[in-house]
């Protein structure tokens, strides 16, 4: 679906739906976290409690506001005193910045897609960045919800989606197999592939060459930066590419397709 801001009316946020989705961000992140530490281990994201990561103990409901238990506690167990991650507090309020940036931008029942959009790409990207995995469990209904979407769009070409999702997994297909090729070891997977499928889905094959330039350029940038500081990683170390893509397609969706004045 391509889109320009331009084209979009702003919408005040006195109205009830932004409040309460810029309200429930933090609450979403939250979960969002659990997503991300319980889908790659395989566990069921329904029942049990949360708990401390290091003794285990449950955390009581005063320990679940989101960033204010974190920060009360000093970032600290309540009851064996390890230290907590950063990584809670974060994608909380990341969450929080996707539902603001999301009514502040986009139109009536829209800024509730772009709300969904964001959190999906938010919680792929954490889990990505931590293991060097995009489960299929949050791929795949992204790629369906794309062509849905599309299907259910005035005057988009359902044709031009499923073009884009057909491409975009094979682009990343093709350069894994050349980088196999070259360097004789893997050097992108499939999650990425399907990753890029589902943004094809979302922007159409028209906004694929934004995804990729947008998540190539921040990929570099951070890469560098983390290079400056010391903390980059060796030139045959893997770098999850999955974060990078992710934000190119949620730029790319709300945005539009890069143009020579940029957007």
């Amino acid at each position: 679906m391509r889109r320009s801001p331009k084209a979009v009316s702003q919408v005040p946020l006195g109205g009830l739906l932004p409040v309460f989705l810029v309200v429930a961000g933090p609450f979403v992140g939250s979960f969002l976290g659990l997503v991300a530490d319980r889908l790659p281990a395989g566990e069921g994201l329904v029942g049990g409690r949360s708990r401390c990561d290091n003794c285990q103990a449950t955390l009581a409901p005063r320990d679940l506001i989101p960033v204010v238990s974190w920060a009360l506690a000093g970032g600290r167990c309540r009851q064996c005193g390890a230290r907590l991650s950063w990584r809670y507090p974060a994608i909380e309020l990341a969450a929080a910045a996707v539902a603001l940036w999301s009514v502040m931008l986009l139109p009536g029942w829209l800024m509730v897609v772009g709300c969904l959009l964001g959190w999906c790409l938010l919680t792929i990207a954490t889990i990505d960045f931590r293991t060097f995995l995009i489960p299929d469990a949050l791929s795949w209904p992204l790629l369906v919800t794309g062509l849905g979407l599309a299907a259910l769009w005035p005057n988009t070409v359902l044709f031009d989606h499923l073009i884009g999702a057909l491409v975009g997994a094979l682009v990343v297909i093709a350069v894994g197999l050349a980088f196999k090729r070259l360097r004789k070891r893997e050097g992108i997977g499939l999650g990425d592939a399907k990753l890029l499928a589902a943004a094809g889905a979302w922007v159409g094959w028209q906004g694929l060459g934004s995804v990729l330039l947008l998540a190539a350029g921040s990929g570099l940038l951070v890469t560098l930066a983390l290079g400056l500081l010391g903390k980059g990683r060796g030139l045959d170390q893997p770098i999850p590419f999955g974060p990078y893509l992710a934000l190119g397609l949620w730029l790319t969706w709300l945005y539009g397709p890069l143009s020579f004045g940029v957007w």
